[in-house]
């Protein structure tokens, strides 16, 4: 019970916080550039009948949603080992399952529903060519990450222990999410978990802070970079496919570090 409590009892005051900071800047931006813009056109059909197709991938998403929960719960210890990589059972399920979702998804929903949604394949291909190709060229550097001190980024080490040994939480925060603002932020996670000693029960307990440091610097701050977060990516792919003026990766990074850093360091100052 305590693994399934742990993100929701010692993380939601600083989600709450972010997130209500967040939205009264969004609502404050969006209400400017509303009336910057003027009145939006009225709807050409206002009596038309609303309704919705392609109820189907409700169900479809609810099924995949149902195999992530799966593979988190359900620990049959069964491994298969393929080129030196351990897989374990319930993620291979997991994997067929999405799988299966995709096709079926593919086959029940109507070709003329993704002709009216706009449904592309080119955003879907670009951001899969640039995902497997960061992952591919992190992997050196996440195996010197996880050598810790006898790596070559001992200094990284250094930076988040404080002289007395104990460890600098705010330093978590932030290097946790410098990287996870290059990278996926599952892996990420996974580094600086290790780097902070990597025994669950003792970071859940004795040292709950530096696991929600390492925890929120990781999720939050995927969204600094386009390449941070596979949904950030994939929104301005289909956006830019759509015809709509999207900024530049750097023009992107300005609007971001522009609102979120200085959240960041709020967060950082209040919590940590």
């Amino acid at each position: 019970m305590l693994f399934r409590s742990w993100t929701l009892t010692h993380l939601w005051p600083e989600t709450l916080f972010a997130c209500v900071v967040l939205l009264s800047l969004f609502f404050v931006i969006d209400s400017y550039l509303y009336k910057k813009e003027g009145i939006t056109p009225q709807d050409p059909t206002p009596d038309s009948k609303l309704s919705i197709t392609g109820l189907v991938n409700l169900v479809l998403i609810g099924i995949a949603i149902g195999a992530v929960i799966m593979s988190g719960t359900w620990k049959p210890g069964i491994t298969f080992e393929i080129y030196g990589t351990k897989l374990e059972l319930q993620n291979l399920v997991r994997e067929a399952v999405m799988i299966g979702v995709t096709f079926a998804s593919l086959a029940l929903t109507k070709n003329a529903d993704r002709a009216e949604n706009g449904f592309e394949w080119g955003p879907i291909e670009e951001v899969a060519k640039l995902f497997a190709a960061i992952f591919i060229t992190i992997v050196p550097v996440m195996a010197i990450l996880a050598a810790g001190k006898s790596g070559a980024f001992a200094p990284l080490v250094a930076l988040v222990t404080q002289p007395n040994g104990a460890p600098d939480n705010v330093a978590f925060f932030w290097l946790t999410g410098a990287l996870s603002s290059f990278l996926d932020n599952a892996p990420t996670y996974l580094v600086f978990f290790e780097l902070a000693g990597g025994d669950p029960s003792h970071l859940m307990n004795d040292m709950a802070m530096t696991l929600a440091a390492i925890s929120l610097g990781a999720v939050y701050m995927g969204a600094n970079t386009y390449i941070g977060n596979a949904p950030n990516f994939m929104v301005y792919a289909m956006a830019r496919d759509a015809g709509v003026k999207m900024p530049g990766f750097f023009g992107y990074m300005l609007w971001s570090g522009a609102i979120l850093l200085p959240l960041f360091a709020l967060v950082g100052w209040v919590f940590f």
